[in-house]
């Protein structure tokens, strides 16, 4: 049901302003700023989703927008505490163009079995994101010293990618493991 699954998105839409900004653990500035991000950075992903759907296949979906919006919720929760506004448009922009394109061509193309695109809209959202970090984080963000490279710390893109594929790595040996025992 379409109606379901968009009552089931807007609950998650809510309940992952209390996991971004609830990491803040008080009610102060960084908790709001994170809780604002999340909003901007979901409403943006949405709306680039349907942009590309109508770009694409000549229409717009409540579907594309539940995924536009679940790929910009899960891009910004690695820079929700480091990134304003401005970034938080960028990384919802980049989170939904990234995972359309995992969703409509890669998958297509390589035929791998991922019925609810938890890949293409997780998983590369989520790479997304934390690359993003190092594109946007500002300290001019309450709780954040870090800069990023368009606040003049290229090196930030850097450390974000490194973390990127050490968990990938992480992740790969240990499901491994875990398959093994």
């Amino acid at each position: 049901s379409l109606t379901l699954t968009m009552v089931g998105a807007a609950m998650l839409w809510v309940g992952w302003f209390g996991f971004n900004a609830g990491s803040a653990l008080a009610a102060n500035a960084t908790g709001v700023n994170a809780f604002v991000v999340t909003h901007i950075s979901s409403a943006m992903a949405g709306l680039t989703w349907v942009v590309l759907d109508y770009m694409v296949h000549k229409r717009a979906t409540v579907l594309g927008i539940i995924s536009g919006a679940v790929a910009g919720l899960v891009a910004i929760t690695p820079a929700s505490g480091s990134v304003n506004a401005m970034g938080a448009l960028g990384v919802g922009i980049g989170a939904s163009v990234i995972a359309f394109f995992a969703v409509t061509v890669i998958k297509p193309r390589f035929g791998y079995d991922d019925a609810l695109d938890v890949f293409g809209v997780h998983g590369m959202a989520g790479i997304w994101g934390a690359i993003a970090a190092g594109l946007w984080a500002t300290s001019a963000v309450p709780g954040n010293t870090a800069d990023g490279l368009f606040y003049g710390h290229p090196m930030q893109v850097i450390i974000q990618l490194k973390a990127v594929v050490y968990t990938i790595i992480w992740s790969g040996v240990m499901s491994w493991l875990i398959l093994q025992v």
